[in-house]
């Protein structure tokens, strides 16, 4: 038996990467609906579903909200062998020119070009090479055409990312609770004392550098990890943005924390779209109460 994925990305991934390859033979729109929901399921999940597969058996997963008694079993295939018959089946099915060419702007001729001259084979290559500058050395490819290719594959690789980052209305962690893990994630980190996994996005040697922590306070799942989207790369920020995915009961939702550039909070650790209860937080003014107005 071969080594098993015992992380949730992981098996996250291969779900999602099914339901795009459904997807694009036409298959029942439920089948795909199905993957996607799994994935998101999974992805978000505070413990690993391979503890659960261990402890609680194919039943352990069927508990799970949307994995349903074949997507468990898929789930379980690729616990124990790190593979999934399926996914490979429809890889097969699916050639390197036809998945190129499933992106709006490639067309059959403009995927054979790609892939004989890059040897370009999935979704997440073609996404590198469109942020690294190879793809507009291709015939037929120019800047305009490289964003668009850029925007559409940030979007639909990360489908499954928004799924899990769905924000509902509801009660949030404190910020200085996410400030808390925030800043114990980021000291672990530096310290090598995490697990860390190989990401599929913008990882072409498939290094394992991605440092990952879950922790449970107050009630809320935390799990944190580097950004490791593609504008984090551009800034050189991979190392220095967390982003957060938290849940409780009903209430989840993610947000990135980053350093503060200026302003009142300059240089202090922010939770983005919070800045005025980091203010609180931290004991700072605002610029605009720092000083009376004129004639006060």
């Amino acid at each position: 038996m071969g080594v098993g994925w015992k992380d949730n990305i992981d098996i996250a991934d291969a779900l999602e990467r099914v339901a795009d390859l459904l997807e694009e033979q036409d298959a029942m729109p439920f089948r795909v609906t199905a993957y996607r929901k799994a994935a998101a399921t999974i992805a978000r999940w505070p413990e690993p579903v391979a503890e659960v597969l261990a402890s609680k058996g194919k039943a352990g997963l069927k508990a799970l909200p949307g994995v349903g008694k074949s997507i468990a079993a898929a789930v379980t295939e690729l616990v124990r062998t790190g593979q999934l018959e399926l996914l490979e089946r429809l890889e097969r099915e699916s050639s390197p020119e036809q998945l190129l060419a499933s992106v709006p702007g490639i067309g059959p001729e403009l995927a054979r070009r790609i892939h004989e001259e890059l040897g370009v084979r999935t979704l997440e290559e073609l996404e590198q090479a469109a942020h690294d500058g190879h793809l507009e050395r291709v015939e037929g490819f120019g800047p305009r055409r490289g964003q668009q290719v850029r925007d559409l594959l940030a979007a639909r690789l990360g489908r499954a990312r928004r799924g899990i980052a769905r924000k509902r209305e509801g009660p949030r962690p404190e910020v200085g609770l996410l400030l808390q893990v925030d800043e114990e994630y980021r000291r672990k980190a530096a310290a090598g004392a995490l697990r860390t996994i190989a990401p599929r996005r913008f990882n072409p040697t498939g290094e394992a550098w991605l440092p990952v922590m879950q922790r449970t306070v107050d009630g809320w799942r935390v799990r944190a990890l580097f950004s490791n989207t593609a504008v984090a790369h551009q800034q050189n920020a991979t190392r220095e943005w967390v982003v957060l995915y938290f849940d409780k009961d009903d209430a989840e939702g993610q947000c990135t924390v980053v350093t503060a550039h200026g302003g009142p909070l300059d240089g202090r650790r922010v939770v983005r779209g919070r800045e005025v209860e980091c203010l609180a937080y931290y004991g700072v003014e605002s610029e605009e109460t720092e000083a009376p107005p004129p004639g006060a």
